[in-house]
């Protein structure tokens, strides 16, 4: 089979080095833009197990729909002239995200989330499929006769291939922890920008770049201009401190979409949120103040609980396991927040950090950890809630906040995995709550040594009344016959979005 004249110059512009390199390119920019996409509308609607999915089917979408319309179209136009236009476009219109994201998502904070979801969806979509079609088209620009289509085929799909895995590892190894979310939209829609104008200006001419370059140049500032959710982006959320105008050294920090921990920067022993306020009672009431306790928090955040230990019972021991260092960095820069005075801190998983602890070395536990808007799933079952008791002294206490909502089908299953382990529990909540006509914190109770009902009752009424306690034949009925989460089975995210 004999190549045309005008199909062996075309493919003589692209060598078969710099279409490998332009495939790796495209198909690794679709997997950082994927990521970077879920952070993009994490402080607008958190992160649940339906937001990846519905950010990964969109990106999956695409890219089937890039390379079906890619082949078709290399089919009914010299591929040469669809690379460069393709390429850039793709890189105009990864610029173009962030902006877009942003400003829809500042425009319905507060309303309904699933918009700031599609437009995440239409705004991945669009240039995820341009750039998908780049491989399609590059394959029938190297394709010089049938006999090599399985060896062209073959490998331009491994390069692209080799190319996702390689953005996947490192956007999310290395890029999310080292620089912001603007910053790798600007790089990678730049250098896509840059390689598609050089291929658009040397296949087609300096006027068919003109006004993609343009569109780039607009992006490009948009993505400067547009508002930012976060003071600081960690590694796993966005995270802002804001400053309460009602008590001068009181301090907000917000993560994602959740008002995480208050902290008053002079007085720890101030408590602002209710259900902080209800675990501080169970604790006063288990170990009254001023005598210290061997404390480990699942979850660090402001360090609340923690700073409140260290001020009410000198010579307590505390330890900290925080899967986000950056978080703690925000603890330090912006929180007040001192190494020492009995409290430390891990970079670690919880569920790590709770099995590397020794038998029965604490009195307290507390549970205050969130992924986005649940507790991460692995920190909610059977299995973990053991080890919790395993750690725990004979006589100890576990407190561990859960929100949840109507029907609250997360928090009942959360007690019945709880009381499957423990001789003795008990729910802290606001009295709609725990009626069930309305949700918020839940904070739960266990002990193998019976609880202080009085005691905490009492602690309650003194820190505001705005709790309750519902313990014994109470709890058992709230849990009802709600099935208990395993390591095997347990559905968190569907649980608090039935």
């Amino acid at each position: 089979m004999s190549v045309a004249p005008r199909e062996a110059t075309d493919r003589a512009t692209l060598g078969s080095r710099a279409a490998a390199a332009l495939v790796f390119l495209a198909s690794g920019a679709v997997l950082v833009l994927e990521i970077v996409s879920l952070r993009l509308v994490a402080p607008y609607v958190g992160l649940t197990l339906e937001t990846n999915t519905a950010v990964i089917g969109v990106a999956l979408a695409a890219i089937a729909t890039g390379a079906w319309l890619g082949g078709r179209f290399a089919d009914l136009v010299p591929p040469a002239r669809l690379l460069g236009p393709l390429t850039l476009g793709g890189g105009a219109l990864v610029l173009a995200v962030g902006p877009l994201v942003r400003w829809t998502g500042e425009l319905i904070r507060g309303g309904d989330p699933s918009a700031v979801i599609l437009i995440a969806g239409v705004a991945v979509f669009v240039p995820a499929a341009l750039l998908a079609a780049v491989t399609p088209v590059v394959v029938k620009l190297r394709l010089a006769t049938l006999a090599e289509t399985g060896t062209v085929v073959g490998r331009l799909s491994g390069v692209g291939t080799l190319g996702a895995i390689a953005a996947t590892f490192a956007t999310g190894f290395v890029l999310v922890a080292m620089v912001p979310t603007t910053v790798i939209l600007l790089a990678l829609g730049g250098l896509l920008v840059l390689v598609g104008a050089v291929l658009t200006i040397r296949l087609r001419g300096v006027r068919s770049a003109a006004g993609p370059l343009v569109l780039a140049l607009l992006a490009a500032g948009a993505t400067l201009s547009a508002p930012n959710p976060c003071d600081v982006e960690t590694a796993y959320h966005c995270a802002r401190v804001s400053a309460d105008p009602s008590r001068s050294t009181g301090r907000l920090l917000q993560l994602d979409t959740l008002r995480h921990s208050y902290v008053d920067l002079n007085d720890p022993t101030h408590l602002e949120f209710a259900y902080i306020r209800g675990m501080a009672a169970a604790v006063d009431a288990f170990r009254p103040a001023g005598r210290p306790v061997r404390a480990l928090h699942v979850g660090g955040g402001g360090l609340t609980m923690p700073r409140y230990l260290a001020a009410t019972r000198p010579g307590t021991e505390s330890l900290v396991l925080e899967i986000d260092a950056g978080v703690l960095d925000v603890d330090a820069d912006q929180l007040g927040f001192r190494p020492g005075g009995g409290i430390s801190t891990r970079v670690v998983d919880g569920r790590i950090g709770v099995a590397e602890e020794p038998t029965g070395g604490r009195d307290l536990v507390i549970g205050d950890a969130f992924g986005g808007i649940a507790v991460p799933w692995h920190l909610t079952t059977r299995e973990l809630v053991a080890d919790v008791r395993r750690v725990l002294a004979d006589d100890g206490l576990y407190a561990v906040n859960i929100i949840d909502h109507p029907p609250l089908a997360f928090v009942r299953a959360e007690v019945a995995t709880i009381a499957a382990a423990f001789d003795h529990v008990a729910l802290i909540a606001r009295p709609d709550a725990l009626a069930g006509r309305e949700g918020g914190n839940f904070v739960v109770l266990a002990s193998d040594r019976p609880l202080p009902d009085d005691a905490i009752r009492t602690g309650l009424l003194e820190r505001g009344g705005e709790l309750q306690l519902a313990a014994g034949s109470s709890a058992a009925r709230f849990a009802g016959d709600a099935r208990i989460l395993t390591d095997d089975f347990a559905p968190v995210d569907q649980l608090l979005t039935q």
